[in-house]
């Protein structure tokens, strides 16, 4: 992304996106019962709530009444379903790479198979977006997490932390293809969950092979173990390989998420909060989802920075629209043209 010398007057920047993620799939109810929903009236409850405090874009995870996170289709559909009547203008988003909840006691984390993610395109009615991984990776989410973020949680036994240290996100070349070649068949937009710059760089070379030609919609997730961790210089070279066309939202972990955020926030990027991502505000004090979208509303004032309306949400994500080419997709993300037959030098559109 190319800053200006006026990049950072909230006048100029796009309007801010406020992803929320209040369903906490990592998290036991009884970690936080106060705001880690069980029951169906709850989980749309949680939607309502972080809608009224000003979040756009809800990234969805569906748990079953013991706790452990759904696999059902039926599930995410009914879910679905009741989230387009409470929440109408929200966007929604579903975490579809993977499953995070472990099947039993110290079990290895059960991943969904590939034809069953899969079907997350053909999910009834169908959410805005599908999340999608690039590239298998390792992704121990505890890497980063301190004593003091685990303390009191289920985190603290010994199998269950183990087994979120070992976890893997799989998303290999074929996969990833067939994924995004239905999700589009289906007018799901994807958004790109990417742990660092590599992972950039197959996207953008899965937009000049013609394999995906739409909208980039991207997050920065900076969670440690395989992942990026949230350090500013890492982060500043991210985003400066992004191109200008993309949308790009800043995600990180426990007590890291609202300092990452802030920096997004002046940098004129999008954001994203929320149990899943912590369930802590200061040091010691549990934050609720709500109370964390308010918490970015606010600040986003002191900085003059709008928050987008759930209308100027979707216009900021195109979704809905797609390119017919390669070289057309290339052009709308702001990134240099294919090399033809006998070109040299660096490229540019014309």
């Amino acid at each position: 992304m190319y800053f200006l010398d006026d990049s950072l007057f909230p006048e100029n920047q796009e309007k801010l996106v406020i992803t929320a993620a209040p369903y906490g799939p990592e998290w036991e109810p009884a970690d936080f019962p106060e705001d880690i929903p069980l029951t169906m009236d709850q989980h749309v409850q949680q939607a309502v709530d972080c809608w009224e405090a000003g979040a756009t874009v809800l990234h969805i995870h569906v748990r079953e009444l013991d706790g452990k996170g759904s696999k059902r289709m039926s599930q995410f559909n009914e879910l679905l379903r009741r989230l387009r009547e409470a929440v109408p203008e929200m966007i929604l988003q579903v975490g579809g790479s993977i499953s995070f909840a472990p099947e039993g006691e110290g079990a290895d984390a059960q991943w969904l198979s590939d034809d069953t993610r899969h079907m997350l395109a053909e999910l009834d009615p169908k959410p805005d977006q599908v999340t999608i991984a690039i590239n298998t990776s390792q992704m121990n989410i505890v890497e980063l997490m301190t004593d003091s973020d685990i303390a009191g949680t289920s985190f603290q036994r010994p199998e269950l932390y183990e087994t979120y240290r070992n976890m893997e996100v799989p998303a290999s070349p074929a996969w990833v293809e067939e994924h995004l070649r239905r999700l589009v068949a289906n007018g799901i937009q994807p958004h790109f969950q990417l742990a660092h710059s590599a992972q950039l760089e197959t996207v953008e070379r899965l937009v000049r092979r013609g394999v995906y030609t739409g909208p980039l919609n991207l997050t920065w997730v900076a969670i440690g173990g395989g992942f990026d961790g949230p350090n500013p210089y890492t982060m500043l070279e991210f985003i400066r390989r992004v191109p200008d066309g993309a949308s790009l939202t800043l995600e990180s972990i426990m007590r890291n998420v609202l300092p990452v955020n802030a920096i997004a926030m002046a940098l004129g990027l999008h954001t994203r909060c929320g149990n899943e991502d912590t369930l802590w505000g200061r040091l010691g004090e549990k934050c609720t989802s709500a109370d964390a979208v308010r918490q970015l509303v606010r600040i986003a004032g002191e900085l003059g920075r709008e928050v987008a309306t759930g209308k100027e949400a979707r216009e900021i994500y195109q979704l809905g629209e797609y390119w017919g080419s390669a070289d057309e997709a290339l052009a709308k993300l702001g990134y240099p043209p294919n090399r033809q037959p006998g070109q040299r030098g660096f490229l540019h559109h014309a």
